[in-house]
């Protein structure tokens, strides 16, 4: 349950203001159907973070205990800085053409996007750390899932009453706590 929870926070927090959240606004503007916009990030958010939680568990067998606690806590030590750096969205990853309607625009749109973003590095170095591969995956896609469900429902009224500098901080602070304990714990949690 930690797995889930760690998961879930990070993600809800590092997602703010993230360019996958840019893109929720600018597809709720854009076609204004909230639910095939929604189910396409679900989707998309699931098919990525299972990819890279698969990437975390293979590296998990991979790397021996001590390699993976130096690896994870620099990793998360790194994470915790990018946090601080703000995103923006890029044009290509907000003009996939419509021909796909809007649910499978969100879909590739989103899966694209989430290709190398902040959560899914946090989802590989979260399943590293926690053994648990369907409790991280199903907490970053709920992180995922609370920050931009609201997005795409609410829309840019949402986007400017959002703390997005102190939400990033706390998620920074986070992500150093987790670097801290991988690098100065005796073991992880879930090894």
């Amino acid at each position: 349950m930690d797995a889930f929870l760690i998961a879930t926070g990070i993600v809800a927090l590092a997602e703010i203001g993230d360019k996958t959240q840019l893109l929720s606004f600018v597809l709720a503007a854009r076609y204004q159907r909230p639910w095939p916009i929604i189910f396409g990030i679900l989707v998309a958010t699931l098919a990525n973070h299972a990819l890279a939680g698969a990437v975390g568990s293979w590296l998990t067998g991979l790397l021996g205990p001590d390699v993976l606690r130096w690896v994870l806590g620099v990793s998360f030590l790194l994470m915790a800085g990018w946090m601080l750096i703000p995103d923006k969205l890029d044009e290509d990853e907000a003009n996939v053409a419509p021909r796909f309607g809007v649910f499978g625009t969100t879909l590739i749109a989103f899966f694209l996007a989430e290709m190398g973003d902040k959560t899914q590095v946090a989802t590989v170095a979260l399943a590293a750390q926690y053994s648990d591969f369907l409790m991280v995956v199903a907490g970053t896609t709920a992180g995922m899932m609370l920050a931009n469900v609201p997005a795409v429902l609410v829309g840019d009224k949402l986007a400017a009453r959002l703390p997005v500098r102190l939400m990033h901080a706390i998620a920074a602070v986070i992500f150093a706590a987790l670097g801290l304990y991988a690098l100065f714990s005796q073991g992880l949690p879930g090894l």
